[in-house]
């Protein structure tokens, strides 16, 4: 149990985010199917991404990790190895791609909760370009057959489950033997995420050409070529900062995060018009995005299916606030760490709250908060969901704060630091 700490008054600080998982992860994938060796400097060290840099090496590739910069040498893709993909779908999705690159049987196992998240459309799409994959159930644990390269070509993938699906096969499509066409047919969540894969992508030279299809989906196109080494500094964590901003609004305080960027493809760069929604004021100015919060805070009306990750926090933000709020589009998210909407709607009506859980979210009226017992589920994100409860709710008890070192590396020290109004890092 972690007592999340209650704010002595209006939180006013300098909180310096870690580097972006989600570009971390992508960066490492890339580096390791690349031409020759590259450098990411400002990599996110947390359990998801050790977790990434290990099953890397135990496909081939050298990483090296230093305080100044990360070193990744390509290597002959080769089995077998055994691959933990903890409980971070960037490994479940990104890797089996990989894999099928590789001489040699892979081995994908995981966090017992990894073992329920969905696999099969991601499986399914390679089976058409060419893969052998052994999978009892359609998940974790699975056995890639890799026979040193993947045939390619046209596939479907159901991506309404999970981006990933899509960002996963796009890494490694240039290096398909016949690069990669892909259909998806219905409504695609966290587009922002694809948008990232992309950009990134075109960094080191392979060119995604992305339009819609004549059924309403969408459809990408990868020719065949190599993928170009590149030197790459990572951006701050945008979703990893919403804690922190969730701080200054909850008690009408300021904080400031360093190194916003001006441009970019992460769903947090949507925070200063999600906040402004529910009354808070941003500022951004010489590469600093400060937040201010409001005196009392309103509800706020949004479908957050390009941004799902800020889900929990901000159901956090609507259950403190004046007045009703509705976040939907977000049926996606019963697939990830947990079923995140039916866990939000358990422990904020175990704390008092008022919550309707709809198909695809929340409804959430303004009702008195009491102390108790937060479960996290193993999901770092209800953790800090809990956290910024506790700023102005006495007495929450959060269950396993530990889970954070998913994403964020010593989380506690970081929120005692925002409360004492220390520069945290």
């Amino acid at each position: 149990m972690w007592p999340a700490p209650t704010a002595p008054g209006p939180v006013d600080a300098v909180v310096e985010v870690p580097g972006s998982k989600s570009i971390t992860n992508r960066a490492l994938v890339l580096a390791a199917l690349s031409d020759g060796p590259s450098k990411i400097r400002g990599g996110l060290l947390a359990r998801d991404t050790a977790l990434m840099m290990d099953a890397l090496r135990a496909l081939g590739a050298e990483v090296a990790v230093t305080d100044a910069a990360w070193r990744v040498h390509p290597g002959p893709l080769r089995g077998p190895a055994d691959i933990d993909c903890g409980l971070a779908g960037t490994i479940m999705r990104f890797l089996p791609p990989v894999a099928c690159l590789a001489d040699g049987d892979i081995r994908f196992d995981g966090d017992p909760r990894a073992r329920e998240r969905p696999m099969a459309q991601l499986l399914d799409a390679l089976a058409l370009l060419g893969a052998s994959i052994r999978s009892e159930g359609g998940g974790l644990p699975l056995v890639v057959h890799g026979t040193g390269g993947l045939r390619g070509g046209s596939a479907t993938v159901d991506a309404a489950a999970s981006s990933q699906f899509v960002s996963g096969l796009l890494l490694s499509a240039a290096r398909f033997e016949a690069g990669a066409r892909l259909h998806a047919p219905g409504p695609v969540p966290s587009m922002p995420h694809i948008a990232m894969t992309i950009e990134m992508l075109a960094e080191h030279g392979v060119q995604v050409e992305q339009r819609s299809g004549r059924d309403g989906g969408l459809e990408w196109r990868v020719a065949p070529g190599p993928i170009r080494a590149v030197d790459r500094v990572v951006e701050p964590d945008l979703s990893n900062a919403l804690p922190f901003l969730a701080a200054a609004m909850a008690t009408g305080g300021r904080v400031t995060i360093p190194r916003w960027p001006s441009r970019t493809s992460q769903p947090g760069g949507l925070l200063p018009q999600l906040l402004a929604a529910m009354g808070g004021t941003s500022t951004h100015a010489e590469g600093r995005l400060t937040v201010q919060g409001p005196a009392a805070m309103q509800g706020l009306e949004a479908d957050l299916g390009d941004v799902g990750e800020l889900a929990p926090v901000l159901a956090a933000l609507a259950a403190l606030a004046q007045s009703p709020s509705r976040l939907t589009g977000i049926a996606h998210l019963r697939g990830h760490e947990t079923d995140r909407l039916a866990a939000l709607a358990e422990e904020l009506t175990a704390l008092g709250g008022s919550v309707t859980e709809l198909d695809d979210g929340l409804v959430i009226e303004p009702a008195p908060l009491h102390g108790g017992r937060f479960a996290t589920y193993d999901d770092h994100r209800m953790a800090t969901t809990a956290a910024v409860l506790g700023l102005v709710v006495e007495g929450i008890d959060v269950v396993d704060i530990g889970t954070t070192s998913k994403t964020l590396p010593d989380f506690p020290a970081m929120w005692a630091d925002m409360l004492s109004g220390a520069v945290s890092r």
